[in-house]
């Protein structure tokens, strides 16, 4: 699976090493945003970036990571089409997979260690979207988001 993996200053190290973990599992990386390991870099256009690529099908999944995973999370809702979740844990990462079809889980690097976002993200990846009760409430959310879009004036 192609992943897109993106963060702010606040993470740096954090995606460094969750890079190569996700590599490690098989999947191919594509990093994008800016060089924060050198300046501070705001989250959203990373976040940006990444959704759009996920719409885009340049990648397939997502993983954002900046100090606390809220606001990338925000950020990267903005982008029409996307959902995604801040998981610190491996239930929510698999409940974003399972029952939200997230394409994008965001992380806190003020929050959770490396290791833990290693579980959190190998939870997430090896976890699919099964449909059936799911589908419909996922759908639910397509249509409105696509309903905004149809009646926003501008």
């Amino acid at each position: 699976m192609k992943i897109g993996i993106g963060a702010d200053h606040n993470a740096a190290e954090l995606k460094e090493e969750l890079k190569k973990y996700i590599t490690e599992l098989g999947h191919e990386v594509i990093e994008y945003g800016e060089d924060e390991t050198s300046k501070e870099v705001d989250y959203p256009g990373t976040a940006f970036e990444v959704a759009e690529a996920i719409n885009s099908e340049e990648v397939e999944r997502g993983i954002l990571v900046c100090g606390t995973g809220i606001g990338m999370a925000i950020a990267a809702g903005k982008v029409p089409g996307i959902r995604a979740a801040t998981c610190h844990d491996t239930y929510s990462a698999e409940r974003a997979q399972k029952s939200n079809n997230a394409q994008i889980i965001t992380l806190g690097a003020k929050i959770v260690g490396p290791e833990v976002a290693k579980h959190v993200v190998k939870a997430y990846l090896e976890s699919s979207f099964p449909g059936g009760n799911s589908a419909r409430k996922v759908q639910q959310i397509i249509d409105r988001e696509k309903e905004y879009l149809e009646n926003k004036s501008v």
